[in-house]
């Protein structure tokens, strides 16, 4: 059913995909059609196969690497949080962040365990897929161009003028409206139902939870940190209440794969969290928003 080099190129494929913000389920569904995997595209939108308990397997090792990675965050996070229930108060940057990381898991954790299973067999379609693509590279730019307005409303006159020649105005340019450890915890919230949307494939949850960490006046670079933190209890909760899937039938004869998978998986993510952290300390979502409107009008040509 599913060979251990379709495993590993989906491993990668789900690490690096899941984090960059272009949809990992998006291209879960259309890029075995790219490489005529015939046998995954036939599992694709059945109510019960086992694709879809491999590609839960992949999001266990997805979130093992961005734990790996922010391993040092999560022990001051976590003991944040105990302390701060322990004195009723919060003190310190790491109990704020702890917090807000709570109230932003609650829409996007009460939504996944009700529907996410639904909406990922109705959405699990290529041409869905590539359609929402094209929607998810829209939400990006959009998050762009609010951003920019924002910014040029603080700017001294001829720097507003210069940055607005321009699509992108980097966290390099212009300072951020406002600080990580001074989010309001309705922001928080706001941030983490945005994350809702990512229940359809095509939609990208570190893309969709940037663009509205920017709308709310974060950079780039904390709002890629919050969307990286936010995400590793959500798809490693969403991993291990799929898990039993894969010890059952949809598991016979995939469970090596899936290890193997997952590993990739797991790899590609931290290697994608290191690379991304650096890349919005001066750069913006523009590339990635161009990435999906391309690839998904192809998609959709091709599909139509």
């Amino acid at each position: 059913m599913l060979t251990y080099f379709q495993a590993i190129v989906m491993g990668l494929l789900q690490g690096v995909t899941e984090l960059f913000p272009i949809s990992s389920l998006g291209h879960s569904v259309l890029f075995p059609t790219l490489f005529g995997w015939h046998n995954l595209i036939r599992a694709q939108s059945q109510p019960e196969s086992f694709y879809l308990a491999f590609i839960v397997g992949l999001h266990v090792g997805t979130a093992f690497g961005l734990f790996v990675f922010y391993r040092r965050d999560w022990v001051k996070i976590v003991g944040g949080l105990v302390t701060s229930a322990r004195h009723r108060r919060i003190d310190t940057p790491d109990e704020r962040l702890g917090w807000l990381l709570v109230v932003a898991t609650i829409p996007a954790g009460l939504t996944g365990l009700l529907l996410e299973h639904k909406l990922r067999v109705l959405f699990s379609k290529p041409l869905s897929a590539a359609i929402f693509l094209m929607v998810n590279g829209l939400i990006l730019l959009t998050g762009e161009l609010v951003r920019r307005r924002q910014l040029t409303r603080r700017l001294a006159p001829s720097e507003a003028a210069t940055a607005t020649r321009h699509l992108a105005v980097s966290d390099r340019d212009a300072p951020a409206i406002k600080q990580l450890d001074h989010l309001a915890f309705g922001e928080s919230f706001v941030i983490g139902l945005a994350q809702v949307a990512a229940l359809i494939a095509g939609i990208s949850r570190s893309g969709i939870t940037m663009v509205a960490g920017l709308v709310r006046g974060l950079d780039h670079e904390d709002t890629a940190r919050f969307s990286f933190l936010l995400a590793t209890p959500i798809i490693l909760a969403a991993g291990v209440l799929k898990l039993p899937d894969l010890f059952g039938t949809l598991g016979n004869g995939i469970r090596g794969q899936v290890l193997a998978g997952s590993a990739a998986a797991g790899v590609a993510a931290y290697f994608s969290a290191r690379f991304l952290i650096r890349w919005f300390q001066t750069r913006t979502l523009w590339p990635f928003a161009i990435y999906c409107l391309v690839v998904g009008f192809a998609f959709t040509i091709y599909y139509s």
